[in-house]
């Protein structure tokens, strides 16, 4: 692991989910930018102390040199930190699993894209509400027409802990996400506009051809936006005209915690499924009763069950969903280990071209909102 030493919260977040199935054991980590730092991390978490690095460089070189080396890193440091660091262990043929976004700039992120196929290893981006059982439900549903013709899209994902200025308190997790020198151009947006904007793409597969965004930053002297109204404008698929769609995002919104949501509608009906109540997926056909679906439950299907753990009625939700990204990659890694062996196509995480479309998207609403929310092409 990179990243994700004392002090930090995503750090704790991918080593639980990393245990959940099994798959993955840690035994080596550059936990902090400070050397001190790190090695006290990594003695909290009982690692060998050789194996405790101070930079991600040294990580990368020793472990890619030692017969028992890693064969994945967790890439769990701000924004600015992904590039280099992911570079470094694609340079050394070693699996890498990233947090998101992939960079903080479309720059970093193309170049990354194209160092990771040039690897030939794996890189998995950890949009974690892919793995959610009936977000896999739902995107089964569209996949099979269930819907019909999409027609709209809308994406929220509202929270309310950056409602004051909470950066000034000595915040870590405000501090490193308010700074474009270690976050990137977007704020609220960067931070969860992508996961919405990730979210809509993965179950919809609707591609995005243009969109018009009106960013503010409501918080006084803060430097990125904390709020995001987004007009989203889709390609056509097939004979069917492009969908249209609506993104906000927010980090000042009183009375929201995690309130990630989506809904899709189509000509013969239509999705609605929260984050909050991760198990419950609501589906109407058009002219009929709205019906809902639940994890293990009547009607869920064979793609919500392949990534469930406990039985119906149990919740299941934020860490379990990181914890499919996880299984996915583990999967995928056994699979390259055969001779000739090749990753199984239901075998499904968000890649480096996600990553690169998520900066993009970032990057396309701060041009549109500089220009008065003029549309602006992916």
């Amino acid at each position: 692991m990179v990243g994700g030493g004392q002090g930090a919260f995503i750090g704790g977040v991918h080593r639980i989910a990393a245990r959940i199935d099994g798959e993955f054991q840690l035994v080596a980590g550059a936990l902090s930018s400070d050397a001190a730092r790190s090695r006290a991390s990594g003695a909290e978490l009982g690692l060998d102390p050789e194996r405790c690095y101070a930079s991600f460089a040294d990580m990368a070189k020793a472990e890619a040199m030692r017969a028992d080396g890693i064969e994945a890193v967790a890439i769990v440091t701000p924004n600015h930190v992904h590039y280099p660091a992911a570079k470094a262990f694609l340079d050394a043929g070693i699996h890498v699993i990233c947090d998101k976004p992939l960079t903080s700039s479309l720059a970093d992120a193309k170049k990354l894209a194209a160092a990771a196929k040039k690897s030939g290893v794996l890189f998995v981006l950890t949009h974690n509400y892919t793995g959610y059982p009936m977000i896999r439900q739902a995107r089964e549903m569209v996949a099979k027409g269930m819907l019909g013709d999409l027609r709209v899209v809308q994406a929220e994902y509202p929270q309310d802990w950056l409602t004051e200025a909470v950066e000034a308190t000595g915040s870590k997790q405000a501090a490193w996400r308010t700074d474009p020198k270690q976050s990137g151009a977007g704020g609220a947006t960067g931070d969860i506009g992508t996961h919405a904007y990730n979210l809509a793409r993965f179950v919809t597969g609707l591609e995005l051809d243009s969109l018009a965004a009106d960013l503010s930053a409501f918080v006084p002297g803060r430097q990125l936006d904390d709020n995001a109204h987004v007009m989203l404008r889709f390609k056509p698929q097939g004979k069917a005209p492009g969908a249209k769609g609506m993104l906000w995002a927010s980090q000042v919104a009183p009375g929201n915690e995690n309130a990630l949501k989506l809904r899709v509608y189509g000509t013969k009906g239509g999705l609605e499924w929260e984050q909050e109540h991760p198990n419950h997926l609501w589906f109407t056909p058009f002219g009929q009763e709205k019906r809902l679906i639940t994890r293990g439950g009547a009607g869920a299907g064979a793609s919500a069950a392949r990534v469930s753990r406990i039985p119906a009625g149990h919740p299941e939700g934020y860490l379990e969903g990181f914890a499919t990204i996880y299984a996915e990659a583990a999967r995928a890694i056994k699979a390259l280990r055969r001779k000739g062996g090749k990753v199984p196509r239901d075998v499904v995480f968000p890649t480096v071209d996600d990553g690169v479309e998520g900066v993009a998207f970032v990057e396309a609403c701060v041009k549109s909102s500089k220009k008065n929310g003029a549309w602006t092409k992916l």
